[in-house]
């Protein structure tokens, strides 16, 4: 991008910005709410350690971390088995709330969410195939299979939407999202009826969940998060141009094209990592980054971050919840987000509609 689109992204676009959104303009205001939802994703994580149908204090949540005790029951389940669930959740709520944030950016459709337009999907299917036919499971093998099946997701779902003399909008995006969703699940079901075996292994990872996931899961994609989420608050500023217009993003010299790529490919790693670990959890990346815009505006500098630490929390508490509902059998943690997303996403769709 050239100096003059930074120029112009200094001087007036973080008030173009806040006074056309309903967000927190002052920025110590807002520096405030990032501290409060760290903290509160900071409880979280405490809160999904300790509650479940196995009671765990808090004196015993924090010796089996630094006194750890090999005898004691509670210590072994709060070590092996609550803390790396509470860190993929926290992992995995960020990444998917980065991604829809990101997707909606690039798309400018606030129901871009990597569930929606395939992307989830066509990992799923990648990785329900390695799994069932090839019998892969090794899960760094796995990582850059879900992230083949995620990006080619991506390029069917674009390529179906630009079709036809009035090329890519919103509404399109939308459609051909939901079409190779379909096409993906039908796809993966086909595959789990001619292998019946192979159903058992991935029928609770399918729904998505974080349930006995291990450290090691989420280590072998961590450093493909941690590149993603770097980058993703890189490009803050060449979104906050984008979501100006193309062509006035265009015009003060910004490579579109180049930031529209990137964009694709920080959300591929995302939503790739993501299934590989946990399954299809959806509507994160929807939900969350509406809710953030009442606080962030939409200014992706801060968007971003409000994001990162509001999806995390959403994860943590859509787990914590989904232990209680049958207690002492769990439901996996996608249901849960299904059910607090169907009405935003509901919400959104008609408010996009009678516009």
């Amino acid at each position: 991008m050239g100096e003059n689109a930074h120029s112009f992204v200094r001087l007036t676009g973080e008030d173009q910005v806040e006074s056309t959104s309903i967000g927190i303009s002052n920025p110590w205001a807002r520096s405030a709410g990032l501290l409060i939802l760290g903290a509160a994703m900071l409880v979280f994580v405490g809160l999904s350690i300790v509650l479940g149908a196995t009671k765990i204090s808090v004196q015993q949540a924090y010796d089996s971390i630094v006194q750890y005790d090999s005898t004691s029951n509670e210590q072994i389940i709060a070590r092996t088995t609550r803390v790396p669930r509470a860190l993929i959740a926290a992992a995995i709520g960020a990444s998917l709330a980065i991604a829809g944030a990101i997707m909606q950016a690039i798309t400018r459709n606030p129901l871009g969410d990597p569930t929606i337009l395939g992307i989830n999907s066509g990992a799923t299917l990648s990785v329900v195939t390695a799994i069932t036919v090839f019998g892969i499971g090794s899960m760094n093998v796995l990582v850059w299979i879900s992230f083949l099946g995620a990006a080619l997701g991506a390029m069917s779902v674009f390529a179906l939407g630009s079709l036809g003399r009035d090329g890519l909008s919103p509404m399109r995006i939308v459609l051909a999202g939901a079409a190779m969703t379909a096409l993906f699940g039908s796809f993966t079901q086909g595959l789990l009826v001619m292998n019946e075996n192979g159903l058992n292994d991935v029928l609770f990872w399918l729904t998505g969940s974080i349930a006995g996931r291990s450290l090691e899961s989420l280590s072998s994609v961590l450093p493909y998060l941690a590149v993603s989420w770097i980058a993703a608050l890189i490009i803050c500023r060449h979104l906050n141009v984008l979501a100006m217009g193309e062509d006035t993003a265009k015009g003060l010299g910004q490579k579109t094209i180049a930031v529209k790529i990137i964009g694709s490919i920080i959300i591929v790693l995302l939503a790739g990592s993501s299934v590989a670990v946990a399954g299809p959890i959806g509507f994160i990346g929807i939900v969350v980054p509406q809710i953030s815009r009442l606080f962030a505006g939409m200014d992706y500098r801060w968007l971003i971050p409000y994001s990162a630490l509001s999806g995390a929390l959403l994860l943590l508490a859509a787990d914590i919840m989904a232990r209680y509902i049958i207690m002492p059998q769990e439901l996996p943690v996608g249901v849960m987000t299904a059910v607090i997303g169907t009405p935003v996403f509901i919400f959104i769709a008609r408010k996009g509609l009678n516009k």
